[in-house]
């Protein structure tokens, strides 16, 4: 784990957490039928909400949304998504959370950082064992493997990785039955 950062008085360094967000738009959700736009709609507000409470925000997307710097989504699936807005916002740690998890709050963004490993990465694996949020201690660590099985590809890809299971970040919504459970 990495030392919480210290000022010169050796109290606790407010700490700056970036975080970016994919958001597919009006394309995504197709599971979720008729009402797709509005619930992915209202989920990205949430997790908005949770994520600018807590640090500075970019949503990635095919169009501008209110609350979050914008970086217009190049297409290509989401892991070209988040490596367009990983290589606009520069080097550093950041968060990269999923749009799609309506329970989100502060203290799972929170968590999701304070579990970065030195010269690592956090996950947050889903259910299904895809991948709902990244703490990653660079940019330059990121690779796009989102889908099946992604949580175990990046977990493969550094030698220093650690699990966050929290339920804001674990409980995402792809399709009606998700919504229910959720």
């Amino acid at each position: 784990m990495r030392r919480q950062p210290r000022d010169d008085r050796g109290a606790p360094a407010t700490t700056l957490i970036r975080i970016v967000i994919p958001h597919a738009g009006s394309r995504g959700k197709t599971r979720l039928g008729d009402a797709r736009e509005e619930l992915s709609r209202a989920m990205l507000e949430a997790v908005l909400a949770a994520a600018g409470s807590v640090g500075r925000t970019w949503v990635v997307s095919p169009d501008p949304v209110d609350g979050a710097a914008w970086i217009p989504d190049p297409g290509g699936g989401q892991g070209t998504a988040v490596e367009a807005a990983l290589q606009e916002i520069g080097p550093g740690p950041v968060l990269v959370v999923n749009s799609d998890l309506p329970t989100l709050t502060a203290d799972d963004l929170r968590a999701l950082h304070d579990a970065i490993p030195e010269h690592g990465i956090a996950i947050a694996p889903a259910g299904d064992g895809t991948t709902n949020a990244l703490g990653l201690s660079d940019t330059t660590l990121f690779a796009p493997l989102y889908g099946p099985g992604s949580a175990a590809c990046f977990r493969a890809l550094v030698e220093h990785s650690a699990d966050v299971d929290r339920p804001g970040l674990r409980d995402d919504v792809d399709t009606p039955a998700d919504l229910v459970h959720v």
